[in-house]
């Protein structure tokens, strides 16, 4: 079975190893600066809620400074370590404790990283919504698309396989356009930070940016892996076609 092809680990053991790299960092950048208190004060609840407060703002494609209508999000504590979001359906804000009780660099970045989303939410930014449009083709393809492979290299129906992979490359574009969406929020999260004085001085956003930008390094590396999946049935397939011919 193909499940257990030493091939297999040649493609994946990148990526794993990418992700591997990129979850220490991120835990390594979280950790270090959630024990900086931030001089504003403010816990990542309390930075959230200046910002819809004041109503927030953001950049159209012509650079136009345009209203975040932000004044219906509603901010919400859930449990787990990280597990900050934002629910574009119910306008909830989920955040942390880790980060909703604690005024430190750390919290207050990861905050207004998930409010960016709020933002984008409001600005009807063609990216995410571009991506939200793809969840129910990846929710499909992800077991589907597995199921038309196998099938495929079981009955030696190359186009059988081949459409299996056409589906299961839902996946790879998920994460290609997950890219922007993630990128954007941080860039407006940095902009607004700094702005409204939530962070101050070079080291605060030095902190802000480190935690940042290895949050983002996890949407590459699973950009990564998803492409190296792909190429790897890719292969596998492409090389039942050269068997038939043979």
């Amino acid at each position: 079975m193909f499940f257990f092809d030493p091939t297999y680990l040649c493609f994946m053991a990148p990526a794993f190893l990418l992700m591997l790299l990129t979850s220490w960092y991120v835990k390594s950048a979280y950790n270090k600066w959630s024990r900086v208190r931030v001089r504003s004060g403010l816990t990542g609840a309390q930075a959230a809620q200046r910002l819809i407060t004041s109503g927030g703002y953001s950049n159209n494609a012509w650079g136009v400074q345009t209203g975040g209508g932000l004044a219906g999000v509603q901010i919400q504590r859930i449990g787990g370590n990280l597990t900050d979001n934002y629910d574009p359906r119910t306008k909830i804000l989920n955040l942390s404790q880790g980060v909703a009780d604690v005024p430190s660099v750390a919290a207050v970045a990861v905050a207004a990283h998930e409010l960016g989303h709020a933002m984008q939410d409001a600005d009807d930014y063609f990216p995410m919504r571009f991506r939200s449009a793809l969840v129910p083709m990846v929710n499909i393809g992800s077991w589907l698309g597995w199921i038309l492979i196998i099938v495929g290299l079981l009955l030696q129906y190359a186009q059988l396989a081949w459409i299996g992979v056409l589906v299961f490359s839902g996946g790879a574009l998920f994460a290609l356009a997950t890219l922007p969406v993630e990128l954007n929020a941080s860039a407006r999260a940095k902009r607004l930070l700094a702005e409204t004085g939530i962070v101050s001085g070079q080291d605060e956003i030095n902190g802000v940016n480190n935690v940042l930008n290895a949050a983002a390094l996890t949407y590459v590396a699973g950009l990564a892996t998803a492409l190296l999946q792909l190429l790897y049935f890719v292969s596998l397939v492409g090389g039942l076609g050269g068997r038939r011919r043979s």
